[in-house]
């Protein structure tokens, strides 16, 4: 490899502006080549690539425009005077993904691990001021080792600092954050304050405290993986939003998510032109869900059926997996999908449920993608655990995000809507443009088993024949107040609709509702339960 110096050797210039020039070209290759080829080697072996390699898979091909390719640290001491790569350790810069504009920093860990020191902060921080001022989103490609130690406090106010700048940009422009190697101690919190986490698995890894550190204080032995790898944030503590076995998998998707956002919160998803029809029958949910509310099916089934190609983005798909969050298209337009699971715990919200949906519906309105709430819901789930662990702290989260929501929100219950969860899944009396049903909905304060058992108790337990009275009793009080058409009856469902017209009613809604305009209230920011 050729070396270049800071001045020409000898201090004699270059004769002329051709030399000049190439020997731009030479530095300009040293930098895109990387330290070594010694040090690529070792990356990939990791099964692992280099950050340039990622950011080829990430932007479309001959867009990317590099920022301060060139820039050094400036640090004295513990032999850092002596070792002043190029780049300092992170790639900047922005490109297009299917034409868009999107701006990205990635850590190349063949460089001080892809440790964060001042001048490495500083490209982040300059690249991050350029997506927010530009309305386009951030990608970060994180492969770092976290502060350089070296650098000491320079080096941690250089995380503030992109701190600073997540909390800025949030609700403002989409932000990505792609986990393809260790991240811990406070790097691990930039990650948490974006909109999205993709993980790798086997390769990334997420945790505030390492296990050596775990160990020492609590005894607990523990691997990498197994304290804050991809499948434990993915399915355990809701870290993470997506996980891939692979880079490249992993970059598609990410690529993909980005067709289904806009470029920032002034504009609208990107439409495409719909090739599947508007009006297309979906006959096969009259056999999909079954009319007894106590039978379980996949709901995945139910959006596949209604959604353009059957083709959906799920977020969090190992995580609260009682309720689905997902993207998707109506007649080629994005909408944001949220549904109870009734293959998991019957579709019952819990605190992890409501967390997941919460943020899911925060993010759809801060990025005007209209919303489509799917009901099959028999409550909250009961039990000491989740009312000592803040049910309804956590369940005012989601009724907090949805009557904060001003987007286009449509709720279309299928079977059960019982009690609080019925409200605070859109209801029409928290701010629901529309509500819809299927004949075979169920709307009440609670089961009719539950209900009769407590209006009707003295009957009950008075009678000669009780199991005979409280079916009675049941029968009386579904006919009364559980038959489909009662909320209609009241105003409080707009329509009961076959579901085979489901996609149709739907897509003509949501058409209507695209010009929606609501205004808040005039005020700093709420004050959300936490």
């Amino acid at each position: 490899m050729t070396v270049l110096h800071d001045a020409p050797v000898g201090g004699e210039a270059p004769a002329d502006a051709r030399s000049r020039v190439a020997e731009l070209h030479e530095l300009r290759e040293q930098v895109r080549r990387g330290p070594s080829e010694k040090a690529t080697e070792a990356q990939h072996a990791k099964g692992k690539l280099t950050a340039r390699e990622r950011i080829e898979l990430l932007l479309d091909e001959g867009s990317f425009h590099e920022v301060e390719p060139l820039r050094r640290h400036r640090a004295q001491g513990f032999g850092l005077e002596a070792k002043k790569p190029h780049t300092d350790g992170v790639i900047v810069g922005w490109g297009t993904v299917h034409g868009r504009t999107v701006f990205t920093y990635a850590h190349d860990f063949r460089i001080f691990g892809g440790a964060l020191g001042e001048a490495h902060a500083q490209k982040i921080h300059k690249i991050m001021d350029m997506a927010i001022a530009a309305g386009a989103p951030l990608v970060s490609l994180n492969d770092g080792a976290g502060a350089r130690i070296q650098e000491g406090v320079t080096a941690l106010a250089g995380y503030g600092g992109i701190f600073q700048r997540n909390t800025r940009a949030s609700g403002v422009i989409p932000q990505i954050s792609v986990m393809l190697g260790p991240c811990a101690g406070g790097a691990a919190y930039s990650p948490a304050l974006t909109d999205f986490v993709f993980m790798v698995r086997e390769t990334s890894q997420m945790f505030i405290t390492g296990p050596d550190v775990v160990k020492a204080v609590t005894g607990e032995e523990i691997s990498q993986n197994g304290l804050g790898g991809a499948d434990v944030h993915s399915s355990v503590s809701g870290v993470s939003h997506f996980v891939y076995d692979d880079e490249q998998s992993c970059i598609e998707e990410v690529r993909y998510l980005l067709s289904l956002l806009p470029q920032n919160n002034r504009e609208m998803p990107p439409s495409v032109p719909a090739d599947d029809p508007v009006d297309r029958r979906n006959d096969s949910l009259l056999d999909l869900v079954p009319a007894d509310g106590n039978r379980p099916y996949d709901m995945r089934k139910v959006i596949e059926e209604i959604v353009d190609h059957g083709e959906y983005l799920e977020v969090h798909e190992r995580w609260a997996t009682n309720v689905i969050c997902a993207l998707a298209r109506i007649d080629g337009h994005v909408v944001g999908i949220i549904a109870n699971q009734p293959q998991s715990l019957a579709g019952v919200l819990d605190i992890n449920a409501s967390e997941k949906s919460a943020r899911f519906v925060q993010m759809c309105d801060a990025f005007n993608i209209p919303l489509v709430t799917m009901l099959d819901v028999p409550g909250f789930l009961p039990g000491v655990d989740q009312e000592h662990d803040g049910i309804i702290r956590h369940g005012a989260k989601l009724l907090y995000a949805y009557c904060n929501a001003t987007v286009p929100r449509i709720q279309l219950i299928l079977r059960k809507a019982y009690g609080g969860a019925y409200i605070v899944m859109d209801s029409r009396s928290i701010g629901a443009d529309l509500s819809f049903a299927w004949p075979t909905n169920e709307i009440a304060v609670m089961g009719a088993e539950g209900a009769a058992n407590v209006i009707f108790r003295r009957d009950i337990n008075g009678s000669e024949d009780p199991e005979a009275t409280r079916a009675q009793k049941i029968k009386e009080y579904k006919n009364e107040l559980m038959h489909p058409y009662y909320a209609a009856e009241r105003g409080l469902v707009d329509d009961v609709i076959d579901p085979a017209e489901t996609r149709a009613v739907l897509a003509s809604s949501l058409a209507m509702l695209r010009t929606k305009h609501a205004d808040l209230p005039s005020r700093k920011h709420g004050n959300p339960p936490m």
